[in-house]
């Protein structure tokens, strides 16, 4: 990846030129039955369609905390590297009550009500699908962000030093991110053999120069959570794949899937 890169966004930027063909995010809901495999551009349209829809409809700024009550979901994954295109501090898990802006999915609505400024909500249903009735008081993503441009750019230059994520109540700027995301994919890379237990770490035999390719079942609520899911990724030019409700899959499911998705790291 390019030494030069200091938010998310800019990592992103450089996977999308360097090989926009490869998988980025694989996401897997194992109470659905859902699949959806993005590449680098497919995922980086969605981040600008998402960064368009926050700094032009939701008028979002530089600076602005949006809170976001969301699962590790490939759409929350979206909206954390739109956050950071834009300039606006996500906030993951954080108190809608003092945000300037709130994005829930379909368990927390009650809880982001809480929120005086925009409020958006994501049904989070297979194939990105809308809500069949709208939340009063919501913008519906899936119905707003299909029109959005295809390409973004801020009105104001990011800067890399000011905050721009918050989980488990810690803050750390874009540089921090991007910093942390690059000791994690070194560690991720590093060796070793089978899948990790419970919170552990496993190596098989993918990776090289394109990068390791990460299974994760852990929660977005962590630094943790979000390296493995996503930033880890970004940063190591290597892949992820996500899953909600791992513990749903049937005895033998996990080994598995490692196997059909050619796997190197297990985190859970």
């Amino acid at each position: 990846m390019n030494a030069n890169d200091r938010t998310p966004a800019d990592l992103l930027r450089s996977a999308l030129a360097s090989d926009p063909g490869r998988p980025l995010v694989t996401f897997y809901d194992d109470a659905t039955g859902e699949r959806v495999e993005l590449s680098v551009a497919t995922f980086a349209n969605w981040v600008a369609k998402t960064a368009n829809l926050l700094q032009g409809d939701l008028s979002a700024e530089p600076g602005d905390r949006a809170v976001l009550l969301l699962p590790a979901h490939w759409q929350t994954a979206v909206w954390l590297l739109a956050c950071s295109s834009v300039g606006v501090v996500a906030d993951v898990g954080g108190d809608p009550a003092s945000a300037d802006l709130v994005v829930s999915g379909p368990d927390s609505l009650d809880a982001a009500r809480a929120c005086s400024g925009e409020r958006v909500a994501l049904a989070l249903r297979p194939l990105g699908g809308r809500f069949p009735q709208p939340p009063d008081g919501f913008a519906d993503y899936a119905v707003e962000v299909p029109g959005q441009g295809d390409q973004f750019a801020p009105y104001a230059p990011v800067d890399p030093d000011e905050v721009s994520l918050v989980v488990d109540g810690v803050e750390l700027t874009g540089a921090e991110v991007v910093a942390r995301a690059r000791e994690d994919a070194g560690r991720l890379g590093g060796g070793g053999d089978g899948v990790g237990g419970d919170g552990g770490d496993g190596v098989g035999g993918v990776g090289g120069d394109t990068g390791v390719r990460v299974l994760s079942g852990l929660s977005y609520g962590t630094w943790d959570g979000l390296s493995a899911g996503l930033f880890a990724a970004l940063a190591g030019g290597g892949s992820v794949v996500l899953c909600r409700h791992l513990e749903r899959l049937s005895e033998g499911g996990l080994e598995k899937r490692v196997g059909d998705e050619r796997v190197g790291v297990v985190r859970r």
